[in-house]
């Protein structure tokens, strides 16, 4: 009985072993126990011992299990070591190639030092391990060796040699594009980038040419503290806990195979249908024009510049945001779901995890998994840099030209010119059901075209599944000719039986049920562009611009030939509350003179551009015989509320100016009261006229003339206006430069004087309103290009 005895203690222990997951003792004592139990099967009752056999095979099972899977995880972890060590070895062979040798010395020497301080079981492994080291190690020597015979420690650097240029930040660094202007930013613009770099509490540099040095290995399992990104509810309802790629995959890749694929895309809990979708037709822009708009973000990448799996944990990712390339840092860890699948966008091909960190960067960007959703025109802006424009599908108005829009949209899309996605509008549920559209959903745009006289387009819903119910769907039996499939190369009956999200529609429909396309142009049909970082604070200005745009950031643009000019406005967005309740409207206008302008009407804008809550505008200049080439572009708003961050930046096909009209660097203002005896009214009234109050401007000498510009605010319901004359010239033999100057026609409770060319003297102002009598406060500012001297006269 001793050893039935013997045998249940070591049985408990077994049990309690494995609970805590210690298999190699658990192992022990379930052996033992069986063992023991085997022994009294000799000393006990036949039907006794046939319930002791059945425990002693139990507790072998469990044991055997528990050591095979200690086997397996031993065997994976040595796999691991040995994906760090090709991960170590390929980043150093492709340092070594670049000739960045303190890179390569310090990345080869990482690599034995992994290779030699691990203990490895498996012979195989061990064997080839053995085998990488001794490569790396030979060439950190002969490194060594190399940088001896140069006269330079091996300690000088730790990071590749990086000429100073290369470090500094830049407008612009498309080799496809050229830099109209200055190449380095000012200091106002750094500073600018500086503060919007931190967005949702997360801070994303601009990205410079010295990340491409960035430290991708690391002694364990890189972790970033910001990468536990907050869960969408849907998300939080399955959540199990946070995966690797490597716990959920046997062989896990960045990408499989050359090229991604848009089909293998699927959203699943997250609300991001138009980072999805832009996913999509990134992929598939990829595949058809074999040139790699979305893979070449992702960091870290082989020689052949494709991103590839780190078994380390670590990527980084370029994205666009607030107006240039920053770096986004992450680590591979995944939401995973108590039913067995990642809660996150993913590849279909269950090794491949491009999507899912590509989503992860955009969501910690985002402010975490729960974001309120965006648009593909912000979304591929981020991803590609390509140029974003909203088209609004506004079937029945006068101004839509639906079929010039579709033949835009067909003949570039086929050019590789143009990404496209289109959304739908609020749908009731009926309507829902009864087309197969989801309301509020951006679908990717895979194709448009025109057959037959027929004009259909390609969708495909991120979802993976849920299709268009209507006109040439898979289920439509009587627009579907043999003719038509021949050419779509189309089947509708093989469709019908996997449904993949993808199917055609025609554009009678797109016209009913959606609402807008959102296009994303390549910038490389443009030769030239120009940006300037700029932010416009609360205080300044009026709230509207309903009156008043002269105290509006304004920028003068000269084209040079001609061509066209496209002009991107971005509002930089550091919160998420933006996206989820956007209250800042802004806008582009656009004037033909190329000088400051005050009334936002007088003159008419040559374009009058809509005030939108997108974060981007796009506008649209075509300069051809008959039209000037100097411009005024003005930043114009709704309702500011508080001070806006922004980009304004111009794409043009021919040589181009653009820079930011200043204002005067002298400013004084002044209180003035129209009361009793001094409201005096306009000239029209000789005898009550010269009562008005009148303020004398001193112009001291200077070498160059003065240039004033004087602004009169008053009561809205007056019309004002202001009079200038010389009162005397410092230099008798000048011939004054008017004797008389007003501001025009009297305007409604804001007026502006502009006096050019001033030789030093004295000028009378006279600020008016129209009738006599019509008593109030005003504000006359005066701006100038040189220091004056300002006095009542009465």
């Amino acid at each position: 009985m001793s050893d039935f005895m013997n045998a249940t203690e070591a049985a408990s222990l077994a049990v309690t072993f494995d609970q805590a997951g210690q298999a190699d003792k658990a192992v022990e004592c379930y052996r033992t126990a069986a063992r023991l139990l085997d022994r009294v099967c000799g000393h006990v009752s036949p039907e006794r011992k046939a319930d002791i056999r059945k425990k002693v095979k139990e507790y072998l099972e469990r044991a055997t299990f528990l050591q095979e899977q200690k086997d397996r995880a031993q065997q994976e972890e040595c796999e691991r070591i040995m994906q760090k060590c090709y991960f170590l070895m390929q980043q150093a062979l492709d340092a070594d190639e670049a000739n960045l040798q303190d890179l390569a010395l310090q990345l080869y020497t990482q690599a034995v030092e992994l290779a030699v301080g691990v203990k490895i079981t498996n012979s195989d492994i061990k064997t080839r391990i053995n085998g990488l080291a001794k490569q790396a190690l030979d060439r950190a020597e002969e490194i060594k060796g190399i940088k001896k015979i140069g006269s330079l420690s091996i300690n000088e650097s730790s990071k590749p040699a990086i000429s100073p240029n290369k470090a500094q930040l830049q407008r612009e660094q498309s080799v496809q594009l050229k830099v109209s202007g200055k190449q380095i930013y000012t200091e106002e613009e750094k500073e600018v980038l500086r503060m919007t770099s931190n967005i949702n509490n997360n801070c994303f540099l601009p990205f410079m040419d010295v990340d491409l040095s960035e430290k991708f290995q690391y002694a364990l399992p890189f972790e970033d503290r910001a990468s536990e990104l907050k869960l969408s509810s849907k998300q939080a309802k399955e959540f199990d806990g946070w995966v690797r790629p490597h716990e959920v995959s046997s062989d896990p890749k960045m990408i499989v195979g050359d090229h991604v694929d848009c089909f293998s895309i699927k959203q699943t809990v997250v609300s991001d249908c138009s980072f999805v979708a832009s996913l999509a037709v990134g992929a598939l822009y990829e595949r058809r024009f074999n040139k790699k708009i979305i893979t070449s973000i992702i960091y870290p990448k082989n020689k052949n510049k494709q991103p590839v799996y780190n078994p380390f944990g670590k990527y980084m990712v370029k994205l666009h945001l607030n107006g240039v390339r920053r770096k986004v840092i992450i680590d591979d860890r995944l939401p995973y779901s108590k039913y067995g699948r990642l809660l996150c966008s993913y590849s279909s091909n269950k090794n491949e995890f491009w999507v899912s960190m590509l989503e992860k960067a955009y969501m910690k960007v985002m402010g975490g998994y729960d974001f309120p959703g965006s648009n593909s025109n912000i979304d591929l802006h981020a991803l590609t840099g390509w140029i974003p424009e909203r088209c609004a599908i506004r079937k029945g108005e006068a101004d839509f030209n639906a079929d010039a829009l579709y033949e835009t949209i067909r003949s570039r899309l086929e050019r590789g010119e143009v990404l496209a996605t289109v959304a739908t509008g609020p749908l009731d549920d009926d309507e829902a059901e009864r087309t197969g559209l989801v309301a509020t959903h951006a679908y990717a745009v895979l194709d448009v075209r025109l057959v037959n006289g027929v004009k259909l387009l390609k969708l495909k819903n991120p979802w993976s599944h849920l299709r268009w119910r209507g006109n040439y769907s898979e289920l439509d039996t009587s627009h579907w000719t043999a003719d038509l499939k021949g050419q779509l190369n189309y089947d509708p009956d093989s469709a019908a039986q996997y449904d993949n999200g993808v199917f055609w529609i025609d554009y009678a429909s797109i016209l009913n049920f959606f609402d807008v396309f959102y296009l994303n142009w390549n910038p490389e049909l443009f030769k030239y562009t120009y940006c300037i970082h700029q932010k416009w604070d609360a205080g300044n200005g009026p709230v509207k611009d309903a009156y008043n745009v002269g105290e509006n950031p304004q920028y003068t643009l000269h084209v040079q030939g001609k061509g066209a000019v496209w002009l991107l406005l971005t509002r930089h967005i550091t919160q998420i509350d933006d996206f989820r309740d956007n209250k800042e409207y802004i806008t582009l206008l656009v004037y033909k003179n190329g000088r400051r302008v005050y009334y936002p009407y007088d003159p008419p804008p040559y374009i009058d551009g809509i005030r939108i809550n997108s974060p981007h505008y796009l506008c649209k200049i075509i300069v051809g015989d008959a039209t000037c080439d100097r411009y005024t572009l003005v930043v114009s708003q709704y309702e500011k509320t508080r001070t806006i961050f922004y980009t304004l930046r111009a794409y043009a096909t021919c040589p181009f100016n653009m820079a930011k009209i200043e204002p005067y660097p002298y400013t004084k203002s002044i209180r003035g009261e129209w009361s009793g005896r001094t409201a005096g009214g306009c000239e029209n009234h000789r005898q009550t006229y010269p009562n008005n109050p009148k303020f004398i401007v001193t112009i001291p000498e200077s070498r160059t003339a003065c240039h004033l510009v004087a602004e009169l605010k008053g009561p809205k319901q007056y019309q004002m206006g202001i009079d200038a004359r010389v009162e005397s010239l410092n230099d008798p033999n000048i011939t004054a430069p008017f004797l008389r100057e007003s501001s025009g026609p009297y305007r409604s409770g804001f007026v502006v004087l502009e006096l050019h060319n001033l030789p030093a003297g004295r000028y009378v102002l006279t600020p008016s309103t129209f009738y006599p009598g019509q008593e109030g406060p005003f504000f006359l500012d005066l701006r100038s290009t040189c220091e004056i001297m300002c006095e009542t006269s009465n």
